[in-house]
């Protein structure tokens, strides 16, 4: 390759090497700028402190919560953490009941719903609103018009006169959950009177599902009287948030999430949706009801049978909050409510004093890495130094971006980590330096050395990185908690390290390769083929520069032959001495 060509395609790489450090810098001094980004990246809980909240079940008289409902309510709020973007918290059980979350930092308000949000979904068909049609039996009507006192004053709700029946008007067991003669005297007036604040209530979330329900639109106000659930939210096998299309096809500015149903729910919808389309668009009982946690987050009217079990939920949401719903019901509704029992603020159980024997711990291995690439490669080494300084400033760069847009928190296993690619990084240097010279013992000059090393080295280098990477990617799936904080950082540096290697250390030394100091071999340059010796070329015997065969082999030449090659050697020197004595 042309020298002009070389120094050209170098160039190149270090330009795109610039640009990407340049664009890493650029959007994080932006989210400094306009966002809530910080310049440093966020600390884990055994470093940092945070906030340990523990949930206690909300159970009904009689009811218990065995163990595997308690690891399982574990299991989805350590992925609702997850999703959340909250890294490096703890979820364990307590006690055999309750549950101790703990979280670097002071968490979101969204945080702290998502871990504490039963996410009890459930599907009703709607029996009354208060913005559509409502009409219950006419005896109920009337029964209930008869207790309506004469005078209620203002801002009070109102008892009745007369005792109400609590029964159904007709018959006992109602014809489908749409049947209004489910609706009897007491429920319409507690319908009439109905205080949508009292859904706030933990015990809501216990309700029977075979029953009839109260409940409201927290957007809009609208109170309903529902019908029994018809399908439940653990049917749901997906779900997603994304921009509602149109009518025309096109995507409007509405958020809403999408559900996938299983096979189950799919029948049981298609069958519920195919009743509701029956009643006129205009009636109430059009109507099916979507409720989480007590609330009705829509109510839509229904206009088709949706037989394949991917329904749409639209409405009054925002991304985050189409976005939240979709996580936890992906994530599934937990078998047991909680509630809040305490929140306290942790302190850091390792501290300050930790982290920084950690980074002196990591500053040492630098150190020593430093100098013995120095004492080893002479001024080469200096190619070492300034390749793991920019693998620093990426590193950094890509953990504080992380940090704020994935709420990455930096532990002191995940520092770990970080000191452990020093010397991981560094294997990757010596490898194609190591080739370098054995190529300049074989005769080649320096540019052809630094070639043809370069293809023998990175057939290397990519195998003990994709073995490096595939370790962490491993550990980071099989491990929880803080051990997964190593196994990130581990494979994030070595994905960066090959990205050094391939963009500033190889084209460094394509020039360094074009320089007179180190192409001459100066002895301060660790590349003078005069003291790396000769190279081996079989049957023990070497081949060697004119100034090698006056002095002799070098002393290192000697030290690369084994036991065997040399005693070979010396059977050789041994007959050629006898033959000059004949």
């Amino acid at each position: 390759m042309a020298r002009n060509t070389t120094t050209r395609v170098a160039g190149r790489a270090l330009i795109w090497l610039a640009v990407i450090t340049a664009l890493l810098a650029v959007v994080l001094g932006a989210g400094r700028l306009w966002g809530d980004a910080g310049l440093k990246p966020k600390l884990a809980l055994d470093l940092q402190g945070g906030t340990q909240l523990i949930l206690a079940p909300r159970l009904a008289e009689g009811q218990t919560i065995t163990d595997e409902q308690l690891q399982q309510a574990v299991s989805i709020i350590r992925q609702r953490v997850d999703s959340a973007g909250v890294s490096e918290a703890e979820v364990t059980a307590q006690g055999g009941t309750n549950i101790v979350v703990s979280i670097p930092g002071t968490p979101s308000d969204d945080t702290l719903a998502r871990v504490q949000a039963a996410a009890k979904l459930d599907f009703r068909p709607v029996l009354c609103g208060s913005s559509t049609d409502c009409t219950p039996p006419d005896a109920v009507t009337a029964e209930v018009q008869a207790a309506m006192p004469a005078e209620i004053p203002d801002g009070t709700i109102p008892e009745p006169a007369t005792p109400l029946s609590d029964t159904p008007a007709e018959t006992p067991d109602p014809a489908n959950p749409s049947d209004l003669n489910q609706i009897t005297a007491q429920l319409y007036w507690d319908y009439l009177t109905f205080d949508c604040l009292s859904l706030n209530d933990p015990d809501v979330a216990l309700a029977p599902t075979d029953k009839p329900f109260l409940s409201c639109d927290p957007q809009t106000g609208e109170r309903f009287i529902l019908g029994p659930v018809e399908v439940d939210g653990s049917t749901i096998s997906d779900a997603s948030a994304g921009l509602r299309a149109g009518q025309n096809g096109s995507v409007t500015n509405e958020w809403a999430v999408n559900i996938v149903f299983d096979p189950e729910g799919t029948a049981i919808f298609a069958k519920t949706t195919q009743r509701l389309v029956g009643f006129p668009v205009d009636s109430s009982q059009n109507r099916f009801a979507v409720v989480l946690d007590g609330w009705v987050i829509t109510a839509p009217s229904t206009n088709a049978e949706i037989a394949d079990g991917r329904p749409q939920i639209s409405g009054s949401f925002t991304q985050e909050s189409a976005k939240t719903l979709a996580d936890q019901l992906r994530n599934g509704a937990l078998p047991i409510s909680f509630e809040l029992q305490s929140s306290e603020s942790l302190s850091a159980t390792l501290g300050s004093e930790q982290l920084a024997i950690g980074l002196i711990a990591g500053l040492i291995g630098l150190v020593l890495v430093l100098i013995y690439s120095l004492f080893q490669y002479r001024l080469l080494g200096l190619v070492t130094i300034a390749s793991l300084v920019i693998m620093a400033i990426l590193t950094y760069l890509v953990i504080a971006l992380l940090s704020w847009r994935q709420g990455f928190a930096l532990s002191l296993a995940g520092i770990a980590g970080l000191i452990v690619s020093i010397g991981f990084t560094a294997d990757s240097f010596i490898v194609y330096f190591e080739r370098i010279r054995d190529e300049l013992r074989d005769g080649r000059t320096l540019p052809a050395a630094v070639e043809a090393g370069w293809k023998r080295a990175l057939r290397t280098i990519l195998s003990a990185k994709f073995i490096n990477l595939l370790s962490a990617v491993v550990l980071y799936v099989l491990a929880v908690g803080s051990v997964r904080g190593f196994a990130f950082t581990l494979g994030l540096t070595t994905v960066i390290d090959v990205l050094v290697v391939v963009l500033f250390t190889h084209p460094i030394l394509r020039l360094i390769a074009q320089n007179r100091f180190f192409a001459s071999g100066h002895p301060l340059s660790g590349l003078d083929p005069q003291a790396l010796g000769a190279v081996y070329r079989g049957r023990a015997e070497f081949r060697f520069s004119a100034e090698k065969r006056r002095d002799g082999a070098s002393k290192e030449a000697a030290k690369r032959q084994t036991i065997a090659e040399r005693k070979a050697a010396e059977l050789v020197a041994a007959s050629r001495g006898k033959g000059e004595e004949d």
